[in-house]
């Protein structure tokens, strides 16, 4: 709002400091900001209200170290994550811009599916929520919302990065096209097509393309989101881990909706997806804010609320900004977490069914409960996984270089 209030200003009036706001910088540091305000601020408010109702969470009895104390802990704080994020996003970005618009759908999308989640466990005392089935229903809903957007739209394109051509702004405006192409890590001419089988089918060219992209966005989405639900586990572990892995996407976000330094990279540049790093700012600052009141000792834990809303914003802000194959790298802690859950149910079905008795590899899966049955405390395990995310962050954005 304030963005077209102050570019109408700079047009008519020529009111002084109003082009401060065509800068994508600027904006980005003001949502950051209000962003984070908002959610310390009035996330206190929210915890309050949340306490008063007695909207608070069941802990599962697994038999760890100071789990019963968390009983009756405020959740759905993801509410204060999304709360905090939107508004910034609607005083300041471009929302009239294809990438905001997916990605608040988004936003609304998975904070309904969690919240409805949230509040069977709470106000129907059902404690598995809403039906898996359900869930994953809703993903590939967002998933279908996503991929045929960004498929058909006119305006999610690339431009080509011939130096020679880009003397000649005529010239730059037309090589902008439609594209299937992303970006594959750790390979020199790094990007790989959708499209790739269509050749096979040189009729159908096009629905093949569709057809792929569909499932692979769909396929991103479920495990993305699923991933940050079950790493959702201890104090802090999620949001922090959640705000390493968007700094990394707003990094990528950033170079690649600026032709100057997608150019010096030789990444893929792709207009108008600049616009996203005011949404990505907006997040963090959300994130950033929860995490003053769910760090060890929690006071609100985010519910389905908020690590489903999580988990699908990272995989969609990675499909905008065709880093999604370096997922596995970037949200490496969220996929370690997956694959233990994965892991343990089938060692033990396969061993219930080949040996009679069902048998373990952890102690408890996910990963994060497996390192507390072995007594350590739960704020170390956190602190050490965040640390693993930066480590995998600095990796994937060294591929921007290393190929």
């Amino acid at each position: 709002m304030l963005y077209f209030l102050f570019e109408y200003l700079e047009n008519h009036f020529q009111f002084i400091g109003a082009s401060l706001f065509q800068y994508i910088s600027f904006r980005s540091s003001l949502a950051f900001i209000i962003s984070l305000f908002i959610s310390v601020k009035y996330g206190k408010y929210l915890i309050d209200f949340l306490n008063k109702k007695q909207i608070g969470e069941t802990v599962r009895d697994l038999g760890l170290d100071g789990q019963k104390k968390k009983v009756g802990t405020p959740t759905m704080g993801g509410l204060i994550i999304i709360i905090s994020t939107i508004i910034p996003v609607l005083l300041f970005s471009n929302y009239t811009n294809i990438y905001i618009k997916i990605l608040l759908f988004t936003t609304l999308w998975m904070g309904l599916i969690g919240f409805i989640d949230d509040y069977i466990k709470i106000f129907k005392k059902n404690k598995d929520g809403l039906k898996g089935k359900f869930k994953i229903i809703g993903q590939i809903i967002l998933g279908l919302v996503v991929s045929l957007t960004l498929f058909f739209h006119p305006e999610v394109t690339i431009k080509d990065q011939d130096i020679e051509q880009k003397k000649s702004e005529f010239v730059l405006n037309n090589l902008e096209y439609k594209s299937t192409l992303t970006t594959i890590p750790f390979v020199k001419d790094n990007e790989f097509d959708y499209g790739f089988l269509s050749s096979y089918f040189p009729d159908l060219s096009n629905t093949v393309s569709l057809i792929i992209f569909i499932l692979v966005v769909i396929l991103i989405v479920t495990s993305v989101s699923n991933g940050a639900n079950l790493t959702d586990g201890i104090d802090g572990l999620a949001a922090g881990s959640s705000v390493i892995i968007t700094i990394t996407l707003g990094v990528f976000a950033w170079v690649s909706g600026n032709i100057i330094f997608s150019d010096y990279l030789n990444i893929m540049y792709i207009p108008r997806v600049g616009e996203v790093v005011i949404f990505i700012s907006a997040f963090i600052g959300g994130l950033i804010g929860f995490l003053w009141y769910n760090s060890y000792p929690a006071q609100v834990f985010m519910g389905d609320t908020g690590s489903l809303t999580i988990g699908g914003l990272i995989a969609v802000l990675a499909i905008i900004v065709r880093k999604e194959l370096l997922l596995p790298l970037i949200c490496g802690v969220f996929l370690v977490e997956t694959l233990s859950v994965i892991i343990q149910v089938g060692y033990f079905k396969y061993t219930k069914i080949t040996l009679g008795v069902g048998k373990r590899i952890f102690l408890m899966s996910p990963l994060h409960h497996h390192y507390q049955k072995l007594g350590i405390h739960e704020s170390k395990i956190t602190v050490r996984f965040w640390i693993i995310g930066i480590l995998l962050a600095i990796l994937s954005l060294i591929t921007l270089k290393i190929r």
